[in-house]
């Protein structure tokens, strides 16, 4: 059965890459939208077994569900399609994402974010696929600097969002994953599959040619979430204390991480043999000068600069994973794209945890990490010519 269908079929245009890029957010949604909540649950739960290591686990485990399941989401992708798998798992997003309005056991709290996870791992595998399989060209690139963009961007409202309403109950921020539904309903409305449901075996997928660039996202997610995860700690360690300061920086940071992301659907014709070094050596240049500098101002400077290579830094590795490959393996290798992003993601605090420990101080493990990336920069520098090549669709034009 032929892949290829023609582009009035698909109705891609710029309700459905707004679509996408929006149920994008909702990975993000679930991973810091309870940060600001985390105090109060520990004092709901006094007493209880294990409190120290569920409640921060309540966090992060998501992360580590997509990490290990999103695999799994891109073979279903393959096999049944990329709409049935994106309805189900926004629907799960809300059921599970919801359920500690009502649930009275933190054991349990955590065991739901876990199914989140689950859901999230579908939502993003299908969601990235799609854009791959639903634009081409310029287009498509925009899409991907947008998606960075937006997950970004999200991660500053959704923190100040659960923060705000967690103000009267620690439980009033969960009913924000209602929003599931809503994007289940607006899937089958303005998107139609662009795969057909595979019958027979899949056609095998060129695990040969993805372990480079699975590798380099594994270390390039680590490298991502440094600046978001330890500035804060950088800056306490200058002596700055004000919440407003702290939050300033972040804030600040993660617009140079958009802009970053902004900039890539204008550099994207250099291809990621390009892109890839150029993104690398920012951040570890940044990084090198967060860990070195010695007032906010330099920090400032220099979390931007990291920002901005590593909101270049996605969608490189991503067109660089995807390249040519058709459409009916594009999910799996998203789904494996995927895990190794939110795996690198989910070890980053725990390798600068181990670094810190062994070099002695925080700042020589960001400066570790920082040599790292320029590492990474140097070496995909002697990447392949087709490393290059523009990702092909399986739409005709």
């Amino acid at each position: 059965m032929s892949t290829t269908l023609a582009r009035d079929d698909t109705r891609a245009g710029a309700p459905q890459g707004a679509l996408l890029v929006s149920l994008s957010t909702l990975a993000v949604l679930g991973a810091v939208l309870i940060a600001p909540v985390q105090p109060s649950i520990a004092r709901a739960f006094a007493g209880q077994p294990g409190l120290d290591a569920l409640v921060p686990l309540s966090l992060t485990v998501p992360a580590l569900a997509v990490a290990v399941l999103a695999p799994v989401a891109g073979r279903v992708v393959d096999r049944v399609g990329r709409l049935r798998l994106l309805t189900a798992s926004l629907l799960a997003y809300a059921l599970f994402g919801t359920a500690p309005l009502w649930l009275d056991s933190l054991p349990a709290i955590v065991t739901s974010r876990a199914l989140v996870g689950v859901a999230e791992a579908g939502i993003m595998t299908c969601c990235t696929t799609l854009i791959g399989d639903l634009f081409d060209g310029a287009r498509r690139n925009r899409y991907f600097g947008l998606q960075t963009v937006a997950t970004s961007l999200s991660a500053v409202v959704f923190i100040a969002a659960g923060g705000a309403l967690a103000a009267g109950n620690w439980r009033t921020p969960f009913w924000l994953y209602a929003v599931g539904v809503l994007g289940a309903l607006a899937v089958p409305a303005l998107l139609r599959e662009p795969a057909p449901r595979c019958a027979g075996a899949l056609p095998p997928l060129d695990r040969r040619r993805l372990r480079a660039p699975l590798a380099v996202t594994f270390v390039g997610g680590l490298v991502f979430y440094t600046p978001i995860v330890e500035l804060s700690y950088v800056l306490d360690a200058l002596g700055v204390r004000s919440a407003t300061t702290i939050g300033a920086v972040s804030a600040a940071a993660a617009v140079a991480t958009c802009a970053g992301a902004a900039s890539f659907a204008r550099l994207a014709r250099r291809g990621p043999a390009v892109l890839l070094p150029l993104a690398f050596a920012l951040a570890g240049v940044g990084l090198a000068g967060v860990a070195l500098a010695g007032s906010v101002a330099t920090v400032l400077l220099c979390a931007a600069v990291a920002s901005a290579g590593t909101g270049l830094l996605l969608p490189s590795m991503l067109t660089w994973t995807l390249g040519d490959l058709p459409l009916e393996q594009r999910g799996r290798a998203t789904g494996w794209w995927t895990a190794a992003l939110f795996g690198g993601e989910f070890v980053c605090p725990l390798v600068v945890l181990a670094l810190s420990g062994l070099l002695g101080a925080l700042s020589w493990a960001l400066a570790g990490v920082a040599l790292l990336a320029l590492a990474l920069a140097a070496a995909t520098r002697s990447l392949p010519a087709r490393a290059s090549a523009p990702m092909m669709t399986g739409i005709a034009k």
